[in-house]
């Protein structure tokens, strides 16, 4: 298949800059697979439209502040770093604009007399060695959240809560698993009142999720690994509704994607592992029934999948009807129900 297959236009003002001003505010729309049929609801009436004892499983990842601001020793010119993933006690895989020009023994300087040397490159990654140990702690005190590009702004005090789902554990992504952005602890609440239950695993969000497709065959596009993990008794709850017959919904293509790469021969395999599966159109689905998640960037690998769950023709012709109607796209958007 092409890349332009999944061309769409999106009027710029349909990009969601902010998040609504109160979580889990956002529009709702919902889309029957099989029929085409679409509903326009909103999120807060999700306890109502899932089916009766559904199992919703969540992607719990933190993200961490993981854009990090420099300036170059030899010239002063100002560079951004994302932090993509720790490679020993002082090394980081990272991205950087223009990276052609970041090349081994450059250095820089970072907030807090921090200083670091790029030791290696692979490809568009750069390998940044700091003087000193780089963590969490650190990153919270100094990091920016990394809001991604089509956000045309810088990161405010908000941010910090607003791009982290309620729920999230672990520190390790370089961007949010966004659909999960519109749970409340309060919704969460009602969804079990209503008898369902949630489960939640871990996938730690990188370049195998917003990495952009380069390639006009879509075939040809490299995915990029990502780490994920599924605990013992989350694995015991997925199992038992899927022998059940129960309806798993995934909340977010991150759940979808380690989900999908973990099961094996009839169950869920435990513990840690890693994914770099691309899910397209063609592709079997053995776990995920019904699909929650916002509205995704044409051509991207995110689209690709949504398409692959409900059919291209059926994605790309809701979404028209969704940028008639006004909804908000992308991260800080609107949300999609698929059944």
């Amino acid at each position: 298949m092409k890349r332009q297959d999944f061309f769409f236009d999106l009027p710029p003002a349909l990009v969601a800059q902010y998040p609504q001003a109160e979580r889990g505010g956002s529009r709702l729309l919902v889309l029957d697979r099989k029929t085409g049929s679409c509903g326009h609801h909103w999120v807060g009436e999700l306890p109502e439209l899932l089916e009766d004892r559904s199992l919703l499983v969540f992607n719990d990842s933190r993200v961490r502040k993981a854009r990090l601001p420099g300036i170059a020793e030899k010239t002063g010119a100002r560079v951004e770093f994302l932090l993509l993933k720790k490679q020993d006690s002082l090394t980081w895989k990272t991205l950087v604009g223009r990276s052609n020009r970041r090349r081994p023994g450059s250095r820089y300087v970072f907030a807090g007399g921090v200083s670091a040397e790029i030791t290696g490159a692979e490809g568009e990654f750069r390998f940044l060695r700091f003087d000193r140990i780089i963590d969490d702690d650190w990153l919270d005190r100094y990091g920016h959240i990394p809001l991604p590009p089509y956000i045309k702004r810088e990161d405010t005090p908000a941010d910090s809560e607003r791009y982290q789902t309620v729920y999230a554990g672990l520190p390790g992504s370089a961007a949010a698993p966004t659909a999960g952005l519109h749970f409340t602890r309060e919704l969460l609440g009602r969804l079990e009142a209503a008898g369902m239950e949630t489960a939640y695993i871990t996938l730690h969000v990188g370049l195998g999720t917003f990495l952009p497709v380069r390639t006009e065959n879509i075939e040809d596009h490299p995915m990029h690994e990502e780490v994920f993990s599924i605990g013992e008794a989350a694995a015991d709850r997925i199992e038992r509704a899927k022998a059940e017959k129960r309806r798993i919904v995934a909340v977010g293509t991150t759940s979808v994607r380690t989900l999908e790469s973990a099961w094996k021969q009839g169950r869920l395999e435990r513990g840690e592992g890693s994914t770099s599966i691309f899910i397209y159109p063609g592709y079997s689905f053995n776990v995920v029934d019904t699909l929650f998640t916002n509205f995704h960037t044409p051509c991207s690998t995110l689209l690709m999948l949504v398409s692959a769950f409900a059919g291209r023709e059926k994605i790309l012709e809701t979404y028209e009807k969704a940028i008639g109607e006004g909804y908000r796209f992308f991260s800080y958007g609107d949300a999609m129900l698929i059944r």
